[in-house]
């Protein structure tokens, strides 16, 4: 396919702008020539080629409504489109962020109303929905924390880490002036609890835990954790990146989380990635109640109000109040499936992720052979030992096949991981052809594992040198 450079021709434009009505001014004496078209080196070309081109391009993208997308720890699943429909009515597009209480008190409702519902799912005592994506929910609990601690004048330094979390969660600890300490996981993948107990002192501000793990499973002895947590005076911080694999089954709240942060652009019906923007709502128990965000949201005298008026708040972290469309989106979600189509879907999302694991542990190293929750993690090390395919050329191979690949090299403690998430919203056909093309690639990694390491072959540009590409990014549009 050729570039829209080579496609440029001088003279040709994509638009015909009609002759100004007020006076012409003389740009170019205002303006630095270099900040002009001939120096910024602009295609030169038709409409119709502009067209086709960028429609071209558009069909070498993939996405979710292309095909299976098993990106683990991610739940790349596909949304319905009624809840995008629902979040372009112009009631919901149309209102200023800043318009008063009295002009957006349908809004206002929805957004308290869903901060309610988040609440009853995850058996929280209040959310907060500014924060604009996950990681950003993160910072703003262990603000919280931080503040906490403030409060009761308390000097603690230390947040422990476990070795399978997401890479996000040392960041944000640190962010709050916190020491992050690892935490050791067991030979089933879960906390080592003799490890806790040892680096659990009165000098540790909270345990940052994802359950299920990264792993894809679930703590076994969570009730245990949060005592030894609870017992030295720290608070449990729940990443609920993995929400996908207990709605309606349990509540973080009843296992004895202090506060955890959601995903909306990942659970709850919002496309992920390139579609966002995300939400990272972030609910809290009652010791953290006092610290949330503000303006809160308050229902008074039979409408809704924005509130200043919580002292010990941490202030406002996002401008507006978060990303309203997206909650729009899970809100409908929620409300189009009510709580047994929520249950049901983590029902299916555990169930096709063990199918999976089942189809494929003859063919790949499982670490962790458990029942698992909404994602599975194989090694390679196997076919490195045998023909030296390594993790990334199956993943390469995998696109050949028509597959994105899953995602690789992560959690780290699993050496050639390769981690699978086939969500709720893919039918047992989708999942055995895609087992089926694992399989193919695992069989082909004996017989011929050259063509492993040349994939992908059907792509317009095949395999790229990794390590150039990141030490020396060249954004160059010119063929070498």
């Amino acid at each position: 396919m050729e570039l829209i450079f080579e496609l440029s021709c001088p003279g040709r434009t994509a638009a015909d702008i009609s002759r100004s009505d007020v006076p012409e001014l003389n740009i170019a004496s205002l303006i630095d020539q270099k900040y002009l078209r001939g120096d910024l080196d602009l295609p030169e070309i038709s409409e119709l080629d502009l067209v086709r081109h960028y429609t071209n391009l558009s069909r070498r993208n993939f996405g979710v409504d292309l095909g299976f997308y098993p990106l683990g720890s991610c739940t790349m699943k596909y949304n319905p489109k009624v809840n995008e429909n629902v979040a372009a009515f112009p009631e919901f597009t149309g209102l200023h962020p800043y318009a008063p209480d009295e002009w957006a008190q349908g809004n206002l409702q929805l957004m308290y109303t869903m901060q309610k519902l988040l609440s009853h799912v995850f058996g929280m005592a209040d959310f907060t929905l500014q924060p604009a994506a996950g990681a950003h929910g993160e910072l703003t609990g262990m603000m919280m924390i931080k503040k906490y601690f403030e409060q009761k004048a308390e000097k603690r330094r230390l947040v422990l880490i476990p070795d399978a979390a997401h890479g996000t969660n040392p960041a944000s600890g640190a962010l709050c002036g916190f020491e992050t300490v690892m935490l050791r996981s067991n030979a089933e993948g879960g906390v080592d609890i003799e490890h806790l107990e040892s680096l659990m002192t009165e000098d540790v501000a909270a345990l940052m835990l994802t359950n299920p793990n990264t792993l894809g499973l679930f703590e076994r002895n969570i009730e245990q954790v949060a005592a030894i947590v609870h017992g030295k005076g720290g608070l449990l911080y729940g990443d609920g990146a993995n929400a996908n694999a207990f709605l309606g089954k349990t509540r973080p709240g009843d296992q004895g989380f202090d506060v955890i942060q959601l995903n909306l652009h990942k659970t709850f019906s919002t496309p992920h990635g390139g579609g966002g923007p995300g939400s990272g709502p972030v609910g809290v128990g009652p010791r953290l109640l006092d610290f949330l965000p503000v303006p809160r949201i308050v229902k008074k005298d039979q409408g809704y109000h924005w509130s200043e008026n919580y002292p010990h708040s941490i202030g406002r972290v996002r401008a507006f109040y978060g990303n309203f469309n997206v909650v729009v989106k899970a809100y409908a979600y929620i409300r189009s499936l009510g709580a047994e189509g929520l249950t049901r879907a983590t029902e299916l999302a555990v169930l096709n992720a063990n199918y999976i694991k089942e189809k494929l542990k003859p063919h790949f190293d499982l670490p962790y052979d458990r029942v698992c929750m909404h994602e599975c993690v194989f090694s390679g090390k196997r076919q490195v030992a045998e023909n030296g395919v390594h993790t990334s050329d199956i993943a390469k191979r995998l696109i050949d096949f028509g597959y994105h690949p899953p995602t690789i090299y992560f959690p780290l403690i699993v050496p050639e991981a390769i981690m699978i998430e086939p969500t709720e919203t893919e039918s047992k056909e989708t999942l055995d052809r895609f087992c089926d093309a694992m399989i193919a690639i695992a069989k082909e990694s004996k017989e011929n594992p050259q063509r492993v390491k040349d994939a992908p072959q059907s792509t317009p540009v095949g395999r790229l040198d990794d390590v150039l590409a990141a030490r020396k990014p060249d954004v160059c549009w010119k063929k070498i």
